[in-house]
């Protein structure tokens, strides 16, 4: 336990396996950092939770977009997107607590509000009050969570294979485990296995993925299940895309759930797309850009004070 600038108590994980691990995958992502595709400005900002990491760019009068990435990863993983949507948006790729990127190791209960109070924090300090958000898997469930507690804070939900609605399948682990001793050539095996992705188009992804799982503890709990009620509850825009391959999640039960419980939602199920789901570049920046289009051009970022 950590002590965090505004004097609250933090509860920190050992997140990295060794001091040596932690620093080889910093440098591996300083690397991708060093090839963001747009001009960007690199925050670190208090929250209740440690300090995090934020990569800001795009149009500087645009309405603000949140990305949240998955686990065991970070803001890298959106630098095939975060070029089209800069061109509409103010960008703020986050940083994850607890996950492999720059921000505080923390790992509060996922049953708790603590991830909704961190987002409220770094919101704060960026001076957003209302906010599109975009998350894939853990942070598809990070952008619901916040959703459903927040919805005043929320112009337009996106959630890429997020977990809290289909169920969580176990039949990838065994194979997985196999595979994993073997090396370089195992570990991109067993990230195929995973992420559903292939071909050597997709090897740097996969190789730099392999190199934060040999030096990174990956988050072992369940994502909490949302309630019918509380997906009901949703009233703003949201698009679900989801891949039928899907060896991690029910994708096909993820959509049968927002179809039921958030009849206005707009639910994508992509044929023969595994976990990873990329190319979606286009179709969400369509989907984001709508709010500005029915604005006159200005997407909508007013909002009541921060609710309690």
């Amino acid at each position: 336990m950590t002590i965090d600038d505004r004097g609250d108590d933090v509860e920190t994980a050992d997140i990295y396996r060794t001091p040596q691990g932690r620093r080889i995958v910093e440098e591996a992502y300083e690397d991708l950092l060093g090839r963001w595709p747009i001009p960007a400005e690199r925050r670190s900002v208090p929250t209740r939770l440690g300090d995090t990491f934020v990569m800001t760019g795009g149009t500087p009068d645009g309405p603000p977009l949140v990305l949240l990435h998955g686990a065991g990863t970070n803001t890298a993983m959106w630098m095939p997107d975060v070029q089209v949507w800069a061109e509409h948006f103010r960008v703020y790729a986050i940083d994850v607590v607890g996950e492999a990127g720059h921000s505080a190791p923390a790992r509060p209960p996922l049953e708790s509000d603590a991830y909704a109070g961190w987002l409220d924090d770094v919101f704060d300090a960026l001076q957003l009050s209302r906010v599109s958000l975009v998350g894939a898997s853990l942070g598809g469930w990070l952008a619901l969570d916040y959703a459903t507690r927040r919805p005043a804070r929320v112009a337009r939900l996106v959630a890429i294979c997020p977990g809290g609605l289909g169920r969580q399948k176990m039949g990838w682990l065994l194979p997985v485990l196999l595979l994993r001793p073997w090396g370089t050539w195992g570990m991109r095996r067993a990230l195929t296995v995973i992420t559903g992705l292939g071909g050597p188009e997709a090897r740097p992804f996969l190789d730099y993925m392999g190199v934060i799982q040999r030096h990174f503890h990956p988050r072992k709990d369940r994502l909490p299940a949302f309630p019918d009620t509380a997906l009901a509850a949703l009233a703003m825009p949201v698009l679900v895309i989801v891949g039928d391959r899907d060896v991690m999640l029910d994708s096909l039960e993820t959509a049968r759930r927002v179809a039921q419980a958030i009849p206005h939602a707009r639910v994508d199920v992509l044929p023969g797309v595994g976990h990873s789901i990329v190319g979606q570049t286009e179709s969400i920046s369509r989907f984001l850009t709508a709010e500005i289009r029915d604005t006159g051009g200005h997407g909508t970022t007013a909002a009541p004070t921060r609710p309690q």
